[in-house]
């Protein structure tokens, strides 16, 4: 299989900074679908050779050629307007060049095979390459969350519902959730890659009939056995996994590959979401890595913009729409459609890029995301001791029953924003609290530092289940 080139390029994505120039963009450009494309092809004339469809020395020829073969895109985009696809300009191109070599083995070329076997079937060679590359990426990222949220394991923080401070955390709690969800990304990554993406082989209907009458009379006279044959050799060749049944009009393949891209993307989209917030100029807690230079703004020199997850989350806010669409593609008529097939080609190839733009960003955000504790201790103690109101309410509740517990909460809470003083203080001057409370316990009671609940607990153990699941 002919690599591509690495150098830096743009496919047309000024409009899309997440995914310019990285691996995701290069691995669904043109000139990767058309090599795709051209692999499964040289795939095809190979696994037909193993089974004596065509000479091994025809399939030999085809495949150097395809290897070598350097087509533009933009000549065979356009012919495609006159087939509404792009693979019979790209057959025509291979034939000729094929005949060059040798014009005998060009009468092998696309043996049986219609185009949407060939633009299927690359289009799930794309698909694993750029699959690979983002699992690899969440890996990455999934260690340096790990890392993250053993190091500020116990460093109380401000939980936070509906935007407002709620109780206590820990910040190395937090993180290990935006860790979990990585590795829930990965791990339906993996199940895609090893057993989601399948070749695809119908002939013109979905019958294989064109294969079969290029097939022996013995292979012929037993069609189910020549057929599981083509397809496991086809699969070997490509390094795909087997098909069960032709989905020129089944599109099960392609609904979960981007099943898993929308819960990837908005898994990532979390994560950057909670960073945009926590690096907000009045929360401060944390700050994206990043050269001299980066997030500066046209207009305000003061300004260093959290790009990195704003990248992030455009891609979270992009690729559930594409998903949405794609889904409606699975309204396939007849044995193929006309249209929603055609459809699906920019939307698929959006949510790979996107999702693997995103995916790559997150490995610089998370391996250099800085943490400012200072700033997490002292927005903690902006609502002072009043986060711990659920803690003394509990303890409250046996003593003087938990409705009254919880009015008590309500009124001393309000008279400690009112006041300014620590609900401890408040507390202490109730008679129905003073009775069961001395002002040392009511201190300790609403120390926040001690209400962070299991969070130290939670996070060893998803570290720990983690580290087991993945052979640690």
């Amino acid at each position: 299989m002919t690599a591509l080139h690495d150098e830096p390029r743009t496919d047309g994505n000024l409009l899309s900074p997440v995914r310019a120039g990285t691996p995701a963009e290069r691995l669904t450009s043109d000139e990767a679908w058309l090599r795709a494309m051209l692999d499964a092809e040289a795939a095809l004339a190979r696994a037909q050779a193993t089974l004596g469809i065509l000479p091994h020395s025809a399939a030999a020829t085809i495949t150097r050629t395809a290897e070598a073969a350097k087509m533009a895109p933009g000549p065979i985009a356009v012919a495609a307007r006159e087939h509404a696809n792009p693979v019979v300009g790209l057959v025509g191109c291979l034939t000729r060049a094929v005949a060059e070599h040798d014009p005998q083995a060009a009468e092998y070329v696309h043996r049986g095979s219609t185009s949407q076997d060939i633009l299927d079937t690359g289009t799930m060679i794309v698909a694993r390459q750029t699959l690979t590359v983002i699992r690899d990426d969440l890996r990455r990222s999934s260690a340096a969350l790990g890392e993250l949220a053993g190091r500020y394991r116990d460093l109380p923080a401000a939980g936070r519902t509906l935007a407002l401070h709620a109780v206590p955390t820990t910040f190395g709690l937090r993180v290990a959730g935006w860790r979990r969800l990585v590795m829930d990304a990965e791990r339906r990554l993996s199940r895609v890659l090893a057993e989601g993406l399948p070749v695809s082989l119908g002939g013109a209907a979905g019958t294989l009939g064109g294969y079969l009458e290029y097939a022996a009379p013995e292979q012929r006279a037993e069609p189910g056995e020549f057929v599981s044959s083509l397809v496991a050799e086809f699969a070997h060749e490509s390094g795909l996994c087997p098909q069960v049944l032709p989905w020129h009009a089944l599109r099960t393949p392609v609904a979960d590959l981007t099943s898993v891209l929308g819960f990837t993307a908005g898994a990532l989209g979390k994560i950057a979401a909670d960073v945009l917030t926590l690096s907000r100029s009045e929360i401060g807690e944390v700050a994206e890595p990043g050269p001299e230079g980066r997030g500066a703004s046209s207009a305000m020199p003061h300004k260093r913009n959290p790009v990195l997850a704003t990248m992030i989350r455009s891609a979270a806010l992009q690729v559930p729409a594409l998903v949405s669409g794609l889904n409606q593609c699975l309204t396939s008529e007849d044995e193929r459609s006309a249209g929603a097939w055609h459809a699906e080609w920019s939307l698929l190839r959006d949510c790979l890029a996107l999702s693997g733009g995103a995916a790559h960003t997150l490995v610089e955000l998370s391996e250099g995301i800085e943490v400012h504790a200072d700033r997490v201790r002292e927005n903690l103690e902006r609502t002072g001791d009043t986060v711990s109101s659920e803690r003394v309410a509990a303890a409250l509740a046996p003593r003087v029953g938990r409705a009254r517990a919880r009015e008590l909460m309500t009124l001393c809470s309000a008279e400690a924003a009112r006041t300014r003083s620590s609900l401890a203080q408040v507390l202490a001057k109730e008679p129905e609290v003073e009775e069961h409370f001395t002002p040392e316990q009511l201190a300790r009671l609403c120390e926040a530092a001690g209400f962070t609940g299991a969070a130290a607990a939670l996070v060893d153990g998803s570290l720990e289940q983690e580290a087991v699941a993945d052979g640690g």
